[in-house]
This record gives structure tokens, C-alpha cells and sequence, in this order.
């Protein structure tokens, strides 16, 4: 699997310099217009975040049980664009997207008109890890000095640097680009450590190797939830369409939580439903185990009590992790100055088409 925790920053380094010349253009789709198949069901682009895997699922899902059918909505699922998920919502060349508020945030200092509509994950999953084979790395105050495999984002600078000081190292360290995959870069010894989500490539890690050694960023001082996946539009689509914003989330929502109840299913139909990823059923299975076990999108007792309602925006959790990286100067506009004062959670999010 190609993609790491720096996928999402992929996005948005190759995205950031076009956002306001393609925005300039104008939408070239306008969700209040929305087209309809001959069946009479309003058609709907759905964009990927990267290559399909479990952050996606309840989409699959929604679209393989008839979710999205019975709501009214003819769904296209579509590779994720080069210039981003979320500069195809913000630009209206699509109408949803997964995403996350950290990424939100960041498009939206640039002037981006974003919102997410619906949080899958509801606590990080990103883990900071060198090869097992490296026994000179027992803790993150040992990356002090090594060569991290980034993409280049500030975020991640932010969040390693905050790592090292916080475990008793000074914060410095190397950097190399990854080319291909961040595995490939560490086991060509090209880099000494690189980010990775706990619920993927932690996965394939423990299933396939290279073993890995990892660190996780709330034991060692980053504040908040930097792994707010969820599903965003744009502002333009909830003013002008609510009610089709409305019906794709419930269906979406509907969708998620099929797949947190019945794992293996929701494997089986991610599989069936993105052939062009080739991925390994067990592969996906263990995925999912993770995600359920680690309750990654919510404890499933509160949400059966109704004391928790499944697909709710963490503002809190998000709000903490946005102060944190203006702190460490992670946010610049789209002239690329720095932004000191850190983006508002709560207008970046809204829980008003959950129920």
C-alpha cells in the first residue's frame, strides 16, 4: 500500500498554488442544478481521498446496499483528482469528498468555502514509526538528528518536532522526500522514520512487515485529533442544496455504521466494490478489526444508547489540534504567510444533517 499518513498531505502541497486561479474560473458543476439518470435518481460525485481503503468503506457500502438508491441519489465514486479532494469540493467539480478538518483548516486560511458535514474517526490513528530493525530508535527523543521521510508539510514538521521536545530531544532532524512509499524509503535507508495510520499501514505492517516501532502522538504532547476523517461539500452546496446534502450524509452515515457493525461484510463489499485496488480480503478484514476494537469511530455502547450520535464533528478535539499548529506556525495564507491565529473548528464543521 502506497499510502501513508502523508497522503493527505499530498493533496494539499500539489493543490495550495492553484486553489485561487482554478476557484477564478468558476464551478463547473453546480450541485443546485444536479443532473438525473433515467431512472430519476439525482446524480452525485463522490471523490476519493487517496487509493479505497476502510476510511472509505461506508460509502462503498451505502452505494452496494442500496443506501444511497433509496435516498434518491445515483452516486459516482471517483478517483481522487490531482489537485485534491478538497479543491474539487471547494471548486464544485465534486459534490462530496472524504477528508479531514485538519485539512478543512487549511484550505480554508487560503480562502477555501469547505465544510465537513459528517466525522467517521473520532480519535488519531496516525503513528510515527521506524523499522523494527532499527535498534538505535526506542523513542521519539531518537529522531533527534535522523532523516524523516516526509512530503514536506509543516503539519508533520509540527507534530515531529513537538514529539521529540516532548519526549526530551531537542526537535531537529533531517528530511528526504518520499518517491514512492514511505516502506520503500525506510527500508532502502533512505530515511530513519515516517508517519503512518494505525488502522492501514500499521495493518499491513503486522500482517506482511517490515515490523515497524511505533509512537502515537497524544503520548508524547500533541493536543487534540489530527485524524478527523470525514466527508465534506461545500459551502455553496448546503446553501443552495440542503436537502441533497441531507439525503447523501444520512445515507452515508447509514452506511458507516453498517460497516461498524458487521466488519467482515463491509470487507467483503469494499473489495468487491474497488477491484481496481486489488486488495486482500483478510487484509481488509484486520482493518476493520482494528478500527471496531479500537473504537476508532465512536464507542459503540454510546451510540447504541443514543448518548453518542454516530458521524458527530469533534469541533473540540479538532480546535485543540488547530491551536497547536498555528502555535508551531503550520498555517500560511494563499500567499504563503504565515497565519497566526488558528482557524475555527466550529465554522469549518456542522452536525446539522446528521439526523
Amino acid at each position: 500500500m502506497k499510502n501513508s499518513i502523508f497522503s493527505k498531505a499530498i493533496t494539499i502541497f500539489s493543490a495550495i498554488a492553484m486553489l485561487f486561479s482554478v476557484t477564478a474560473c468558476g464551478q463547473s458543476n453546480d450541485s443546485a442544478k444536479a443532473t438525473t439518470d433515467g431512472n430519476g435518481l439525482k446524480k452525485v460525485t463522490f471523490m476519493l481521498s487517496w487509493a479505497p481503503d476502510t476510511n472509505h468503506i461506508g460509502v462503498y457500502v451505502a452505494k452496494n446496499k442500496g443506501y444511497f438508491k433509496e435516498a434518491g441519489l445515483d452516486v459516482d465514486i471517483v478517483a481522487v483528482a490531482q489537485a485534491g479532494a478538497e479543491q474539487a469540493v471547494n471548486n464544485g467539480v465534486a459534490d462530496f469528498a472524504l477528508s479531514n478538518l485538519t485539512n478543512v483548516s487549511t484550505y480554508a486560511v487560503k480562502g477555501a468555502t469547505i465544510k465537513q458535514v459528517l466525522q467517521v474517526q473520532q480519535k488519531p490513528s496516525a503513528i510515527w514509526c521506524s523499522l523494527a530493525s532499527n535498534t538505535e530508535i526506542k523513542s521519539p527523543k531518537d529522531f533527534d538528528g535522523k532523516t524523516f521521510a516526509t512530503f514536506g508539510s509543516n503539519e508533520s514538521d509540527a507534530v515531529i518536532r513537538r514529539m521529540i521536545q516532548s519526549d526530551g530531544g531537542k526537535g531537529e532532524f533531517d528530511k528526504v522526500t518520499v518517491g514512492t512509499s514511505t516502506f520503500q524509503t525506510l527500508s532502502s535507508n533512505k530515511a530513519d522514520f515516517g508517519g503512518f495510520y494505525a488502522t492501514w499501514e500499521g495493518v499491513q505492517a503486522d500482517m506482511y512487515g517490515p515490523k515497524l516501532n511505533c509512537f502515537t502522538e497524544p503520548d508524547y504532547g500533541v493536543p487534540g485529533n489530527a485524524d478527523t476523517i470525514g466527508v465534506i461539500t461545500s459551502d455553496k452546496t448546503i446553501s443552495n442544496n440542503p436537502e441533497l446534502v441531507k439525503k447523501f450524509v444520512q445515507a452515508t452515515k447509514k452506511g458507516y455504521e453498517y460497516a461498524y457493525s458487521n466488519p467482515d461484510d463491509a470487507a467483503k463489499i469494499l473489495v468487491k466494490e474497488a477491484p481496481d485496488a486489488n486488495l486482500k480480503l483478510d487484509f481488509v478484514k484486520k482493518s476493520m478489526k482494528t478500527i471496531v476494537d479500537g473504537q476508532y469511530w465512536g464507542d459503540p455502547a454510546k451510540i447504541k444508547d443514543g448518548s453518542f450520535t454516530f458521524g458527530t464533528n469533534d469541533v473540540e478535539g479538532a480546535q485543540q489540534y488547530f491551536d497547536f499548529l498555528a502555535q508551531e506556525d503550520a498555517y500560511t495564507d494563499s500567499h504563503d504567510k504565515v497565519v497566526h491565529d488558528a482557524p475555527q473548528a466550529k465554522d469549518l464543521a456542522t452536525d446539522e444533517f446528521l439526523k
